[in-house]
């Protein structure tokens, strides 16, 4: 890499570690805790590349990108944050970032975009940003995950398109929640927002009345699949003969739309005109490093509506993570809810969780397949669903890497645990060197307890 990278963020470690990374590439660096400092380096024409944090002790990263713009237009700025909801990733595309990367990030991935962003011209911004009186700032999605985080990506990419949005997933995972974020997003926000069912669609003049409430908003025609042919084909024409004011169309489902025209159920016309972009919203199962980042959301909303203050205990939220949560985002919701009101002291304690839960905890583990799956297979499942999850659009760059981190990770975890924390053992039991060992301890942020091991 050649070229000046600015790199602001109010952490010293990340700035070291990333002058250090960027230096080693070939690039020269200038790392700040200030966004005074930084805006001052980009107003006397330094760097060819902005790495900006959004919480800053002195402002907020992306409130700067529209200033960054003006004084230098086509600078290319990607954005790193602790804030990992589908806010941040919206605001940063609207703010025309470069890129967003969610905190923790992968070393190796920002490294690559950053070599990418001085290879390429950066765009003109073409929008202003949404103001901000015209946002909820209390939006019900959050996650860390990476398939959530892909999830918000591609929701930014498609936010202020017309085409139609098909939006999959399974009952409670927040499909409907989905549509109404992109529409309150996009260049739309400010007309309606109108759901429609059978009934509306079977209704005499139920399309055109359709048409003339939702004024060229949103329409979202909820469980697409489960209509009738004749309700689908009214949609069809719906579709065909707009008016002057076409609205955009969203649909959700929690059935696989091209399985369902296959089959028959969903109309071959339809499906073509509705399957412009997919959203697969992911089960809880499939991002169970966010069930303690949602509980804490949960208890937090809970709290605000007048529920005493709460926390889950390390024995309830490691059996939450080990529950089937067949009906995902809602239910954990609401049994956060209930208990939220119904524990017995602050702490929330394991049996409580048991009790609310019922029979279901014997659901077994929270990621399944079939009882004598190999590795292989269960490992190809969710990669093809990750992939799945991007619809049209290849994932971003470094995929390798994420997934060796992925499975190496809770590899070494797990040996430390049956070892009792011993190194020499577990780099025995790995078939690697102890220094080797000691370094990917290091490098993956894996804590080390030494215990005697109950056998």
């Amino acid at each position: 890499m050649d070229g000046t990278v600015l790199v602001a963020d109010d952490d010293r470690t990340i700035r070291t570690v990333l002058t250090q990374a960027l230096t080693r590439a070939g690039c020269r660096v200038h790392a700040t805790s200030s966004l005074t400092t930084l805006m001052r380096w980009v107003s006397e024409g330094k760097g060819d590349v902005v790495i900006s944090d959004v919480v800053m002790p002195d402002g907020n990263g992306l409130e700067m990108l529209p200033k960054i713009a003006q004084d230098r237009p086509g600078l290319p700025v990607i954005v790193i944050s602790a804030q990992n909801t589908i806010m941040t990733a919206i605001k940063a595309a609207e703010a025309e970032a470069y890129d967003y990367l969610p905190k923790p990030f992968d070393l190796p991935e920002l490294m690559k975009r950053t070599a990418k962003a001085l290879s390429e011209k950066q765009k003109s911004p073409s929008s202003s940003p949404v103001a901000e009186q015209d946002r909820p700032e209390d939006l019900p999605l959050v996650g860390r995950t990476e398939v959530m985080q892909a999830l918000y990506r591609l929701i930014a990419r498609v936010m202020n398109t017309d085409m139609p949005l098909m939006i999959t997933g399974e009952s409670g995972t927040g499909k409907s929640l989905i549509a109404r974020a992109v529409h309150d997003f996009s260049d739309r926000r400010t007309l309606p927002f109108v759901i429609a069912s059978e009934t509306d669609l079977m209704a005499l003049e139920g399309p055109a009345r359709l048409l003339s409430e939702v004024k060229g908003g949103t329409l979202l025609i909820d469980e697409l699949v489960d209509l009738p042919d004749e309700a689908q084909a009214r949609l069809v024409r719906m579709m065909d003969s707009p008016g002057s004011h076409a609205p955009r169309i969203m649909a959700t489902s929690q059935k696989d739309a091209a399985a369902a025209m296959e089959s028959g159920g969903l109309r071959q016309d339809l499906y073509y005109r509705i399957s412009g972009t997919e959203l697969r919203v992911p089960s809880l199962r499939e991002r169970v490093e966010d069930i303690a980042l949602l509980s804490a959301h949960f208890l937090i909303k809970a709290e605000n509506d007048g529920a005493p203050h709460r926390r889950f205990s390390d024995e309830a939220s490691e059996m939450m993570r080990h529950c089937a949560w067949p009906g995902n985002v809602r239910q954990l919701e609401n049994l956060v809810r209930r208990l939220a009101l119904t524990a017995r002291s602050e702490e929330i304690s394991r049996s409580e969780v048991a009790a609310a839960l019922g029979p279901q905890t014997e659901a077994g583990p929270i990621i399944g397949g079939a009882v004598n799956e190999k590795l292989a297979d269960s490992v190809a499942r969710h990669l093809q669903r990750y992939f799945d999850l991007h619809g049209d659009i290849l994932p971003p760059p470094g995929l390798y890497a994420r997934i060796l981190r992925e499975v190496e990770a809770p590899l070494i975890e797990i040996a430390l645990t049956a070892t009792a924390g011993n190194q020499a053992k577990c780099a025995e039991l790995l078939g690697i060197n102890r220094n080797t060992l000691r370094k990917k301890i290091t490098d993956l942020d894996i804590e080390v307890t030494r215990r005697r091991k109950l056998m």
